[in-house]
């Protein structure tokens, strides 16, 4: 259970920052704009709102499917049963605290970078740059956890970040 909820708040927090570089990134652009604290907050609530549902509905329905899969291993006659049962609701609860988990993160993701530029009254390219250093902290802790290499990591995180950053500057949508 604690490995799903380190999953979710990984998967909240980049996808809240890259939802942030890839927004934000438009702000660029204009070397005159800046980030506001409203703005910032607004891309983290988008950010958490389909965050939530689609980590919901991912999680919920591979959850699901490990029912069904269980049916099958152990020779249930009817299908589906454990899904609709007990077990059933107990998936969606925990889809649901996961969805929580991600949701928390995916806002914090996407707001602090932001924030922290609007607080400075800097120019919008701050955010970006806080925002990929913020994926490099990211891909250090997660390389950590999964013991694996810390660098390659955040150094992956933040070349996927630069590269949102260069599509959400082509199409432009803020």
């Amino acid at each position: 259970m604690k490995q799903q909820k380190l999953f979710a708040l990984v998967l909240g927090v980049t996808d809240g920052i890259f939802n942030a570089l890839t927004l934000a990134a438009g702000r660029v652009l204009n070397a005159s704009a800046s980030i506001e604290a409203m703005f910032a907050l607004r891309i983290a609530i988008a950010s958490s709102f389909s965050g939530f549902f689609v980590f919901f509905v991912a999680d919920y329905s591979r959850q699901r499917a490990g029912l069904i899969q269980a049916e099958r291993h152990l020779n249930l006659t009817q299908y589906g049963r454990l899904a609709k049962g007990y077990l059933g609701r107990a998936v969606a609860k925990d889809a649901l605290e996961a969805a929580g988990v991600s949701v928390i993160g995916s806002f914090f993701g996407a707001l602090l970078p932001l924030l922290t530029t609007s607080l400075m009254k800097g120019p919008a390219v701050l955010a970006i740059v806080a925002a990929i250093l913020a994926l490099g902290v990211v891909g250090m802790f997660v390389g950590r956890a999964v013991h694996g290499t810390p660098w390659l990591w955040s150094m992956l995180l933040m070349l996927t970040g630069s590269f949102l950053t260069l599509l959400g500057i082509y199409i432009h949508i803020t």
